[in-house]
């Protein structure tokens, strides 16, 4: 049953009074998540039987089931169901865009911990190999992004989005192993898994997650970002440019923990790109 759609009536089947009373339920939900028939009934100005034929027009089995019904509703959040109104012209929605990821960058730099930075790219940098572990589209792109920044310093690394695969590397590694996590909410419980099953076999990890979380409190080094979101569901979050801005930290600080080996290889891949593709050092390192 999809609530939300029946009480927005968008194709209009609902009489005056039915209207009326889902109006009220969107933008009253926890008064009458909270309040009897008869409440409800003399908030609206409607009679009980009213409010009945209301509920079981929605495809409830009566009052106490649209309440269930409607309680699971705010329970995803309210922004989803009432969102903010969107930005419209290219121009708003470019200045929105722009103007929250600066604050992203603002905010990371206020709060970063340079001193689990600094843990973190000496643990990278000392290890054999490194495992990086994601299980979701932004999380994904940030042990991606780690992957692409470290292999051309020199580091062995391997990045893993899949839960069974995460699993299983996590029961094969041997020691020299690092593994790295990167969780925006802090709660996936396969990640979890993975860090207590490493944890248990004497293997550093690190992560990049919310603090206090699940995922923080079963890691060994914990890069802490938290972001606040705001109401526009519409928008992409702009967080991940603040994992973004975090991961090249690291990344650098790696870079200068062994500048030497970093060189080297930074050297040999422009290399082949000037002779391959380029014909001179300007371009970028990568495309």
């Amino acid at each position: 049953m999809d609530l939300f759609h029946a009480l927005s009536d968008e194709e209009g089947r609902l009489s005056s009074l039915e209207a009326k009373l889902a109006q009220f339920a969107l933008e009253n939900v926890d008064f009458v998540v909270n309040s009897s028939i008869v409440e409800l009934a003399d908030r609206v100005g409607v009679s009980p039987p009213t409010v009945t034929r209301f509920c079981r027009r929605l495809g409830c089995q009566g009052y106490s089931d649209f309440k269930v019904q409607l309680a699971k509703l705010a329970y995803v959040g309210l922004r989803y169901l009432k969102p903010e109104v969107p930005t419209t012209t290219v121009e708003e929605v470019a200045h929105d865009i722009v103007s929250k990821a600066q604050n992203a960058l603002f905010e990371l730099h206020r709060q970063l911990d340079l001193v689990a930075i600094e843990k973190a790219a000496d643990i990278l940098r000392r290890a054999d190999f490194i495992q990086a572990f994601g299980g979701s589209g932004n999380s994904t792109m940030i042990v991606n992004e780690l992957y692409n920044r470290l292999f051309r310093l020199g580091c062995r690394i391997n990045a893993s989005n899949d839960h069974g695969m995460n699993l299983m590397l996590s029961a094969a590694a041997q020691p020299g192993t690092v593994m790295f996590g990167s969780s925006f909410t802090g709660r996936d419980m396969g990640l979890v898994h993975c860090l207590e099953l490493l944890r248990q076999n004497d293997i550093p990890t690190i992560v990049m997650t919310q603090a206090g979380s699940p995922v923080a409190v079963a890691a060994d080094v914990v890069i802490a970002i938290e972001m606040p979101e705001g109401k526009n569901i519409f928008r992409p979050t702009s967080t991940r440019y603040a994992y973004l801005a975090a991961i090249d930290i690291l990344a650098n600080m790696v870079a200068y923990a062994d500048r030497n080996k970093a060189l080297r290889s930074l050297r040999s891949i422009k290399g082949e790109l000037v002779r391959n593709r380029d014909g001179d050092d300007r371009q970028l390192l990568g495309d």
